[in-house]
């Protein structure tokens, strides 16, 4: 697809019935895009999924210190002295899987009610959740030197994925994304997906949020900041707008969206993850951050330019599946892993790191072929029936 083929003028209007010979039309303002677009599976956005969660892991393994460096019996900046360098960049894998978030939950919402949404937003996030707080319980009570086993009333809260905002200990490490999540679908859906999703709707979303999220900083209210999440707001906006142009191709009020999530989140990322003056095996460069924020926005890009439709792999598809229970289970169950082999069997520290990730990766694939197959569906089913009944009383 070419340059040209990205840019697209509004279709003109049809001329109005009864107008007579001759007679000049009136003035009419430009009407929305029309699709260019029908939503489908984008397998390399898969790829870029799982490319993220490999970021994420590779900084809880090798990019930081704490029970990690407990694992590993030294620090993995003197273990991995290179490695850890760029692993220590790993964190910002989440605020790419914030931008491929904001596309994904638009292409999926795309004709769809509020009820659709959240029944969908369930059954794909709840069935995977609730056996990774499973597993990590069981070996958290087996191996408790590791990860002390909460007590049960806070894994109880756990199952309900509100233990953020209860302020109830995390039986996931990663589980806070998942609160920055499901705040998105929130609002998403009462703002957009209640009237109907379309260009309009989702670009005035865009537009109110990004301008919420500059106010936030102004009001210190951390209710406001809660709801707005200024300092994650971008990346989804950014998605958002790159879904548009995916769909409707490029116009300058997507690009300037997207332009401004740009550099918005890059200075949210760099005041988050900078620490001037700050010294040891883990400090970040500032401009480095900024660079890995831009790679993520440019990879989100090109994928809804179709400038990678030719990477339609079928493996993609199993990648992008294996993402969610990876991400959920990897970090507290690694460290299990890099204790035993490492510590215990006294396996080389690179062969450790290889080996727990491709364990991940296969008790990843399990989860998604024993619990997300099987009972997402049915979940959602379930509730679709329950929501039929609720709509006859």
């Amino acid at each position: 697809m070419t340059a040209a083929d990205q840019t697209m003028a509004p279709p003109h209007p049809a001329s109005p019935q009864g107008a007579r010979a001759g007679e000049a039309e009136p003035a009419s303002a430009p009407a929305v895009p029309a699709p260019r677009r029908s939503a489908s599976r984008l397998r390399a956005l898969d790829g870029l999924r799982l490319l993220a969660a490999l970021m994420v892991c590779l900084y809880h393994y090798a990019g930081r210190g704490g029970t990690v460096s407990e694992s590993w019996t030294q620090s993995p900046g003197l273990m991995f002295p290179t490695l850890s360098q760029a692993a220590t960049y790993g964190c910002l894998g989440v605020q790419f899987f914030f931008v491929i978030s904001g596309f994904v939950i638009c292409m999926s919402s795309w004709g769809k009610t509020v009820g659709d949404f959240f029944r969908s937003r369930i059954a794909r996030l709840y069935p995977a959740y609730w056996a990774a707080i499973v597993i990590i319980t069981v070996a958290a009570f087996l191996l408790p030197v590791v990860v002390h086993p909460l007590r049960t009333d806070e894994i109880m809260v756990n199952f309900t994925m509100l233990q953020q905002p209860m302020g109830v200990k995390r039986v996931l490490g990663v589980c806070w994304t998942l609160w920055a999540e499901l705040r998105f679908y929130a609002l998403f859906a009462l703002l957009v997906v209640w009237k109907g999703v379309n260009y309009r709707s989702v670009v005035i979303f865009c537009l109110l949020w990004t301008l919420a999220s500059g106010l936030a900083g102004v009001t210190k209210d951390p209710l406001v900041n809660a709801i707005v999440m200024p300092e994650y707001a971008h990346y989804f906006i950014g998605g958002l707008a790159l879904f548009l142009i995916h769909k409707f191709g490029s116009d300058l009020l997507t690009w300037g969206i997207v332009a401004v999530s740009f550099l918005m989140g890059q200075r949210y990322a760099t005041t988050s993850l900078w620490h001037p003056g700050a010294t040891g095996d883990f400090h970040r460069n500032p401009q480095v951050i900024q660079l890995i924020v831009l790679l993520a926005f440019v990879a989100v890009a090109v994928v809804a330019l179709g400038w990678l439709s030719w990477m339609n792999w079928r493996w993609l598809t199993v990648a992008g599946a294996l993402t969610y229970p990876f991400y959920l289970i990897h970090e507290h169950l690694g460290w299990f892993f890099i204790r035993v082999l490492h510590r215990g069997l006294g396996l080389d520290p690179y062969l450790t790191l290889a080996a727990t990730i491709t364990s991940m990766l296969v008790l990843a694939w399990v989860i998604h072929r024993t619990v997300e197959k099987p009972f997402g569906p049915r979940l959602k089913r379930t509730m679709t029936v329950q929501a039929a009944r609720f709509r006859k009383a």
